[in-house]
């Protein structure tokens, strides 16, 4: 029987995506773990393998369409001894993907006969599997979600069907009273739709930009944290000369290893040990629970053409300082040109974002959910300050602003979190210790 070929989710948060490129084409065999496609998500362009093998008998969707939504069919695979008259003829999807101008119309949907619907854990959570595998799981009653995936990224495939014994299909999920008796949560009001908008600006010249993926999910996420996550701000001047004067030190040592720390390095490092001598700061906000992490996984905004990224530099505490400087460049310079993986933008309990190299004196950050907090970071600039003794003097201060998370982080505990932030900046020297 021909097997569909779905637009696969690539990260958890995708719902649909712009199949960017084909790199296979009609009547090609291929084998598991060839590379089919090129599949553009909000973030970045990553290659989609097959999971099963076969010819390419018909590819539903063109190349250059844009909102393909996941579970779409979008291409037919042939098994062996079957033939491009197998494929039966079927319904276009209900939401078509729109193709860009430049991309060629996409072909009359002929898909055979659809897989089951992707089946769910029975926390909720996307069981990731071939049509083939769900096929036969669903005529051997076997439950998926009780089997380990061999494929790619953990995929469940046709073998591991096969290979599993028969059994009673999967039990069914009890709901309790309170749970079903919940209110349905209202959608998040939109506000005035854009021909309303348009509207008001007839006569006007304006030039209309649509939303890409990222500029959508940029959107549908800051809004959603800003009206659920309640915030709260606590704010700080730090002086930098010490660690001026020290990160000039290490510089000119480093320079025979081409070696070039910034003050984002310093930052990363003092927030990373921070949230170790703070560990009930280093959390997440899980819905039900609090995730308290061990480890200092630090996320910091990088700023690329049309929106931005937060990867994760993970294990943060553990690293030098010239290992996170250069695990930083490596993320920056692939963010910038959406190579980045999943794992390396995802995660994190806490983040940074540097805007003093604009100019910025202070600004207040929006917290990225799950975090339980975000460190806006300024300029820092000569200022007059009182001494100790009282007496006037010039010196280098940067303003931070730290956006907390009622839920997870109380004040005290994030001004006990702030204040070892700037301990560690302002004593650069221990951070080494």
């Amino acid at each position: 029987m021909p097997i569909e070929i779905l637009m696969p989710a690539l990260s958890p948060t995708m719902e649909e995506g712009t199949l960017a490129k084909w790199l296979v084409k009609e009547g090609d065999t291929v084998s598991s773990g060839d590379l089919l496609a090129e599949i553009e998500t909000d973030k970045a362009t990553m290659e989609f393998e097959a999971v099963d093998e076969g010819v390419i008998g018909k590819i539903l969707v063109a190349e250059g369409s844009e909102g393909v939504k996941v579970n779409t069919a979008i291409a037919v695979l042939l098994e062996d001894g079957e033939s491009a008259d197998d494929i039966g003829t079927a319904s276009a999807p209900a939401a078509a993907p729109k193709a860009t101008e430049a991309a060629p119309s996409a072909p009359v949907a002929e898909t055979a006969t659809p897989a089951p619907a992707a089946p769910a854990a029975a926390d909720g959570s996307r069981i990731f599997a071939s049509p083939l595998a769900r096929r036969i799981a669903a005529s051997k009653g076997i439950d998926l979600a009780a089997l380990t995936g061999s494929g790619p990224h953990g995929r469940i495939v046709k073998a591991d069907v096969e290979a599993a014994q028969p059994g009673a299909a999967a039990p069914a999920k009890t709901v309790s009273a309170a749970a079903a008796a919940a209110p349905a949560v209202a959608a998040v009001a939109s506000g005035p739709s854009s021909d309303v908008i348009a509207k008001m600006y007839e006569g006007r010249e304006y030039e209309e930009i649509a939303l890409n993926g990222m500029r959508k999910t940029i959107a549908a996420r800051l809004t959603e944290a800003k009206q659920t996550v309640p915030h709260f701000y606590l704010r700080r001047d730090i002086k930098l000369d010490a660690l001026l004067e020290f990160r000039g030190t290490l510089n000119k040592q480093l320079e025979a290893r081409n070696v070039k720390l910034s003050v984002n390095d310093f930052i990363i490092k003092a927030c990373a040990l921070a949230l170790q001598s703070v560990p009930d700061a280093n959390a997440v906000w899980a819905g039900d629970k609090v995730l308290k992490l061990k480890p200092s996984d630090v996320a910091v905004a990088v700023a690329i053409e049309g929106g931005l990224f937060t990867p994760v530099l993970q294990d943060a505490e553990m690293k030098s300082l010239s290992a996170l400087s250069a695990q930083m460049k490596d993320l920056a310079g692939r963010a910038r040109d959406r190579k980045l993986a999943p794992h390396e933008y995802q995660g994190g309990s806490f983040a940074i974002s540097n805007l003093g190299m604009f100019g910025i004196d202070n600004f207040d950050a929006v917290i990225n959910p799950p975090h339980g907090a975000i460190l806006a970071v300024g300029a820092g600039k000569k200022q007059p300050v009182v001494g100790p003794d009282g007496d006037l003097a010039v010196a280098t201060v940067m303003s931070v602003t730290l956006s907390v998370d009622h839920r997870v982080i109380d004040g005290a505990l994030g001004a006990e979190l702030l204040n070892a932030i700037v301990e560690n900046l302002e004593n650069p020297v221990a951070m080494l210790a």
